[in-house]
């Protein structure tokens, strides 16, 4: 029988597709700019991802994503505008009462966009510029990113993107994890960079449907718990591409287990050379760091 011609290219367009998704290495050791480099930049802004970029040695941009009121994905890591680094649109300060009056799955992004990221100090991070700006669509980002590397002939970014839920959110902070998900893989299709995307959480329920729907899709499980590592792989229901636990749960033994079991062990947030340099020393596969330049100089 005949393909028409159709059918023919439907075919190839469908194998060219599946062969060109499984193309993209993941770095041998995947150093990672936590919310873009939040040590150097305000956190989880284009500016802090294209600084990032900007240093040599880095292979993974990790950030966090909300869903807004009007179902926008928009890169920003706490459920509330914080009143520690975030002001109105006049420039005041957020008080501390008022730590919870502005949601950001209770904003659309038309009102949300006016607020100011970046110009108030940060006591936790002194070396962190100040300058204003905001939270951005994650779509926005992702342009931002993959205009700088056409432009600046890089080699291409992992995403290692968050999804911001769980359960006691539901509705109140954010969307049913079905729902975010969607949304989430929405915008991350359109802008053609699933090839290099990373899918994290601590809510199990995002990962796991991306798992179910999204097969080939990375995922990493993050983790803060007094757990084993078999009862967090047994908490997940399937191992995921990578196990990323607090440093302080980081030995010999876990990394052991999860590389005899195919799992990649990335922790979270060593800032520290001793810190950087201990997890090296265990053969870990990568380690999220608030100041990406002190991360790849020890590296």
């Amino acid at each position: 029988m005949k393909l028409s011609t159709f059918t023919f290219v439907l075919v190839t367009v469908c194998l060219y597709s599946v062969k060109s998704f499984s193309q993209a290495q993941f770095p041998a050791f995947s150093a990672e700019a936590h919310r873009g480099g939040r040590g150097l930049m305000p956190e989880n802004t284009i500016l802090a991802m294209l600084n990032a970029m900007k240093i040599e040695g880095i292979t993974t941009l990790e950030m966090d994503t909300h869903i807004t009121k009007d179902g926008k994905v928009v890169v920003t890591h706490d459920d509330y505008l914080s009143p520690a680094f975030m002001r109105t649109p006049d420039g005041k300060d957020i008080p501390a009462t008022d730590a919870k009056k502005y949601p950001i799955f209770g904003m659309p992004y038309a009102e949300l966009k006016q607020f100011d990221l970046g110009s108030k100090a940060l006591p936790g991070f002194p070396k962190q510029e100040k300058i204003r700006t905001q939270i951005p669509l994650l779509a926005d980002l992702i342009d931002a990113v993959q205009k700088d590397v056409k432009k600046n002939k890089r080699k291409p970014y992992f995403y290692n993107i968050e999804t911001k839920c769980d359960v006691k959110g539901d509705g109140v902070t954010n969307p049913d994890p079905e729902t975010f998900v969607n949304l989430l893989m929405d915008v991350l299709k359109k802008k053609k960079v699933l090839d290099y995307v990373v899918i994290q959480s601590f809510d199990k329920r995002t990962i796991q449907i991306i798992h179910h729907k999204y097969p080939k899709i990375k995922t990493s499980f993050l983790v803060a718990n007094k757990k084993t590592y078999e009862e967090n792989i047994a908490d997940l229901g399937f191992k995921p591409f990578i196990l990323s636990p607090a440093l302080q749960m980081v030995n010999a033994e876990l990394v052991k287990k999860a590389h005899d079991d195919g799992v990649k062990i990335i922790p979270w947030t060593a800032n520290t050379p001793e810190e950087i340099k201990k997890l090296i020393n265990l053969s870990v596969d990568g380690i999220i760091s608030d100041y990406p330049d002190v991360l790849v100089q020890t590296k």
